[in-house]
């Protein structure tokens, strides 16, 4: 069942001076080419382009279908209202961006990667979407009420830039709102869902995606992100104010809220 509540948990998991870690640039045994974890743009580009045509089903089958939940958990914290600006960076096929526009906000549909957005254009036409480098916006300063992005901030090359970046673009007392991946705040659930998450993950990945390096470069993308106190803590580092942390599912999910002073 769904979980909503606030928690801030542990202290900061930092690497590599505040950053998360990352691995040494590596290809898998025997599978073909797998994405990396320094996140070249161009590679992570590539990658999603590889898997943007099923990548909706996919993330439904991967998290045992609770993509939906999250979603419309992270709508309701959103609270979109006619005329709001919203920009949703790595909005993928815009499933995050639907039930926003459908709400009366205006949204810009954002993505890195030209075959997420064609896909989006095919199956969901009616959105707004845009080729935009979360590290170097194409949008005016203050152009945003809200910044929002899910499951796409670890896939950035760097983390604080993608941050200073949102804060220019989103007004003053401006929201931003990130979705992403994180620590489960139980010790028996998080030994399970990490067990889950390199194990069967790729698994299932393997029989169900056109490119399932992707998806386990997407797991270990999750096991080396910072909890949900490290990242809280770079966001505030960037700028915004102090986060307020919602945990989903236990805490295989944190939504952060942030405002800019």
């Amino acid at each position: 069942m769904l979980q909503t509540y606030v928690e801030v948990v542990a202290e900061p998991t930092f690497r590599e001076n505040g950053a998360m870690s990352r691995s040494k640039n590596s290809r898998s045994q025997g599978d073909g080419f797998r994405a990396k974890l320094d996140k070249k743009p161009d590679e992570v580009a590539a990658m999603f382009d590889g898997v943007a045509k099923r990548y909706d089903l996919v993330n439904d089958l991967l998290s045992l279908g609770q993509t939906k939940r999250w979603r419309k958990a992270v709508t309701k914290l959103i609270d979109p209202k006619p005329g709001m600006q919203i920009l949703d960076m790595a909005a993928g096929p815009g499933a995050s961006s639907e039930p926003l526009a459908k709400a009366g906000a205006k949204v810009t549909s954002a993505d890195f990667s030209h075959g997420m957005l064609d896909a989006g254009r095919k199956q969901r036409p009616y959105l707004n979407f845009q080729w935009a480098d979360a590290l170097a916006l194409p949008f005016e300063d203050n152009s945003f009420d809200l910044y929002t992005i899910s499951f796409g901030l670890r896939n950035t090359q760097n983390t604080e830039k993608a941050l200073a970046e949102a804060l220019r673009v989103v007004r003053p007392g401006g929201r931003l709102v990130i979705v992403e991946f994180s620590a489960p705040t139980w010790r028996p659930f998080r030994t399970i869902y990490t067990n889950y998450l390199m194990g069967a993950l790729p698994w299932i990945a393997k029989r169900t995606s056109s490119n399932p390096d992707a998806y386990i470069y997407l797991a270990e993308s999750i096991k080396a992100w910072p909890n949900q106190a490290g990242l809280a803590a770079i966001i505030e580092k960037a700028g915004w104010s102090k986060a307020v942390i919602k945990n989903l599912t236990g805490g295989v999910v944190a939504v952060h809220i942030s405002v800019k002073p």
